[in-house]
């Protein structure tokens, strides 16, 4: 009666000395939560920098623009790729950052010919942006730039080709529908910074399909991709300046003070540790989950218009910002959603079937 459960032991050991007596090999398993546990962290440190410094560096620019009377947009924008080069290059040319950093700077024609591309994006989005801004108040802007997603999705289709879920495409709807409302609801509405801003918006989408693959197909690390990138942006934009700004006439406030230069340097700094996060974030996530993610500073950005520009939102305004919310919340729980739909499905079955017979 127990020469069975003996004998299942006796295997039991067999089998455990077999295993005791092969190579130990490192625990790979082990290290892969805590793989993916540095990985999380990690995305929340990038997206929270980039949530905060590009609310920091709206603010900072409408604040420049509209308090100090400072008519130079594209002139701060080039001020903002000087600062990336000037801080990237002793980050690169001492090694401060992991990799072969020769190797990084060493690209092909191919590559360095996309990275001058994303340049020109770069730069016109920026310059767009900045003049929009130099045109409306910052809420109405933000309510523009959150359709982004949806320039970007059809982006990501056309060019890379890019499968999302139906859910992700029914979550542009309330997206695109609640900045409609906000921007019917806004009061100050001024079209052409509106043309601007949406060419802005476009661009915003295309660059960020261009910084996904060279992030990720060309494998350039974000300091270096933004270092590269920097020196022909500065350029054009420069030149932009001194073409399109040399005439402008700077009537500067009668209070206008010394405060400006550091606000200019504040927004220099700011640009380039956002410029970095947003690398980092796209990346990790996408070209798409960016620009659904910036959403968020859509809440921020429209208490300090409201509190530092005093400008008046109307319910319109806070209906659209419901809209927009609600759709980035379907977008980033399209799985979820679908898995919830389907395990509803049998029951929905089910109770009709109870009722017919």
């Amino acid at each position: 009666m127990c020469l069975a459960p003996s004998r299942k032991d006796e295997v039991e050991m067999e089998t455990s000395d077999r295993t005791s007596s092969a190579p130990i090999m490192p625990p790979k398993p082990e290290q892969v939560p805590q793989e993916l546990g540095t990985s999380k962290l990690f995305l929340v440190a990038a997206v929270l920098t980039w949530l905060i410094t590009g609310t920091t560096i709206s603010s900072l620019n409408k604040w420049i623009f509209s308090v100090y009377n400072f008519r130079y947009p594209l002139l701060l924008s080039s001020l903002h790729m000087l600062t990336a080069i000037l801080l990237d290059y002793p980050i690169l040319r001492f090694g401060l950052i992991h990799g072969n950093t020769e190797e990084d700077l060493t690209l092909n024609t191919a590559a360095r010919f996309k990275v001058f591309l994303l340049s020109v994006t770069f730069c016109s989005s920026i310059a767009f942006g900045n003049l929009g801004l130099s045109c409306v108040q910052l809420s109405f802007a933000q309510m523009i730039y959150t359709t982004t997603p949806i320039f970007t999705l059809a982006l990501s289709k056309l060019f890379l080709g890019t499968k999302h879920h139906a859910l992700k495409y029914t979550a542009m709807i309330p997206i695109c529908l609640g900045a409609s409302f906000s921007i019917i609801g806004e009061v100050q509405f001024d079209r052409t910074g509106c043309i601007y801003l949406f060419a802005s918006t476009f661009l915003r989408g295309l660059k960020s399909i261009q910084q996904s693959l060279l992030l990720k197909d060309e494998n350039i690390p974000s300091v270096t991709l933004l270092y590269l990138m920097s020196i022909p942006s500065f350029c054009i934009l420069l030149l932009a300046a001194v073409v399109l700004e040399r005439g402008v006439p700077w009537e500067s406030p009668p209070d206008c003070d010394d405060r400006l230069w550091l606000f200019i340097l504040l927004s220099c700094l700011g640009s380039v540790l956002y410029n970095l996060a947003s690398f980092c974030v796209i990346t990790l996530t996408s070209a798409v989950t960016i620009h659904v993610l910036g959403n968020l500073n859509l809440v921020g950005n429209l208490v300090l218009s409201r509190v530092v520009f005093g400008s008046h939102l109307t319910f319109l305004s806070y209906t659209g910002i419901g809209l927009t919310l609600a759709g980035m919340f379907m977008y980033h729980n399209c799985e979820f959603l679908a898995g919830y739909i389907a395990s509803r499905r049998p029951h929905f079955t089910i109770e009709r079937r109870v009722k017919s017979e």
